[in-house]
């Protein structure tokens, strides 16, 4: 078996051999021995069953609380008791530009700069405002296209938009669906949409990561095609912001939108952020909602008539900033920033998930059937942490099995278990005992 080289203080992508992974726990036990990022389980509060932590793989839907979370709240309760309104401009971190001190890591793990970058509002309010920006129907350009299948929040933002202009959402929105006996979008598929419909499109917004399969989109050649057909580019990255490398800038993206409670463990309903390309600070045809946050920040509390843009992705701003979920995602952030970024925690997911994904198809090599059929992507370089399984027979009751013994995942209709092993606070052994589990509850139907 290939393991991690002993001694080294990081994981480095370029590094590891090719896995390959042993159905023991003796096998789970060596690999976080030698997993650097081990210590960091201890940096989050896991729920408990029948007296012991849970296994928790359900970080797609809601990430762990860090164990700092609350104190980091309380500081705020603190300087609110003790300074009220002058916290705005005093103490160890001024309400002011609060905000500010988010943007470093955030930088880091979408791939921007930090002036491309604000955190502000919840995703589909922000996909709201970045579409009324990006979104310019004229003429026969108007329509929109997006992967189908698409969490609904998102199909419901985007027809209420193609509905704001006019437009009938059956006609205005295109939705991309797999080939039939197919599960994912082949990424041929995509592009040759864009291409027969590039005099029709304003706009080509998709996800990141699709919620249902897993499936990593080709961002960067999604982004030049959409470009190639003069329209803007724009990504809902709920699911791979904080789980998979993002390069936002470098892929030319016109603008994205994310949120924090998911791989970023920023607490049910935090804060959300936007990126919006640099190119576009400047360009003055873009249509945008203007709110007292975004007036510059050296004049703002001068209270002026006219509205004069803060610099860069800060303008989008509307109101103040809620300090206490600012607060709840710096508590997580800080804890990204002492695991060294994205690159380690991307290296240690992938071999996380491809161990689930060994132990899950080993059921059904030794039941001699397909029990379970993975979903999502086999190619590491289409996935991030999350494994969407088919159960082919009994899947509620292998679900309930799996929660009745402490394993913390998804379901969704009609037979679909999500299972998302995430690098900061899972590790080979929980993993391995989930598959010990799912295997328990195939004998036990």
């Amino acid at each position: 078996m290939y393991l991690y080289p002993p001694g080294d203080a990081k994981y480095c992508v370029s590094t590891f051999k090719p896995m390959i992974y042993q159905n023991t726990l003796e096998f789970a036990s060596q690999l976080d021995e030698q997993d650097p990022l081990k210590d960091f389980q201890s940096q989050f509060l896991v729920p408990q069953h029948n007296g012991r932590d849970a296994i928790y793989l359900c970080g797609n839907s809601l990430g762990l609380q860090p164990v700092t979370a609350q104190r980091y709240v309380n500081d705020q309760f603190t300087n609110w008791k003790e300074l009220a309104i002058e916290s705005f401009f005093a103490g160890n971190d001024p309400w002011l530009g609060y905000h500010k001190n988010l943007t470093h890591t955030l930088a880091g793990i979408l791939g921007a700069k930090r002036e491309e970058i604000t955190v502000m509002n919840s995703l589909t309010v922000n996909l709201h405002l970045l579409m009324v920006s990006f979104y310019k129907p004229v003429n026969k350009r108007f329509k929109i296209l997006m992967e189908g299948g698409a969490f609904p929040s998102d199909q419901y933002a985007i027809a209420s938009q193609a509905s704001f202009h006019g437009y009938d959402p059956k006609e205005a929105v295109i939705e991309l669906f797999p080939l039939e006996g197919e599960f994912t979008l082949r990424t041929e598929d995509i592009l040759k949409t864009i291409d027969d419909h590039a005099d029709e499109l304003a706009l080509v917004l998709f996800g990141g990561i699709n919620y249902f399969t897993g499936q990593l989109f080709d961002m960067e050649t999604i982004t030049k095609a959409a470009h190639k057909a003069g329209v803007y580019a724009g990504f809902d990255l709920a699911h791979a912001a904080g789980n998979v490398i993002l390069k936002l800038h470098d892929w030319d993206v016109d603008f994205a939108a994310w949120c924090s409670y998911k791989y970023m463990n920023s607490g049910p309903g935090g804060i959300s952020g936007i990126f919006v390309h640099e190119k576009h600070f400047s360009n003055k045809s873009l249509n945008r909602f203007e709110g007292w946050w975004g007036h510059r920040e050296d004049k703002r509390f001068l209270m002026p008539p006219a509205f004069e843009a803060e610099q860069g992705a800060a303008a989008w701003q509307l109101s103040t900033s809620p300090i206490m979920l600012m607060a709840l995602h710096k508590a997580a952030l800080d804890i990204f920033e002492q695991a060294g970024g994205l690159a380690p925690l991307r290296a240690k997911s992938e071999l996380l998930t491809g161990y689930l994904e060994f132990l899950i198809n080993e059921i059904n090599k030794n039941k001699g059937e397909e029990l379970f059929t993975i979903i999502t992507p086999k190619n590491k370089q289409e996935r991030g942490c999350q494994l969407s399984i088919v159960c082919k027979q009994n899947a509620k009751a292998t679900f309930n099995y799996l929660t009745e013994n402490g394993v913390i995942g998804d379901w969704r209709e009609p037979n679909v278990i999500r299972l998302s092993p995430v690098p900061l606070y899972n590790s080979f052994k929980q993993v391995f005992e989930a598959g010990r589990i799912l295997t328990a509850s195939v004998e036990e139907s």
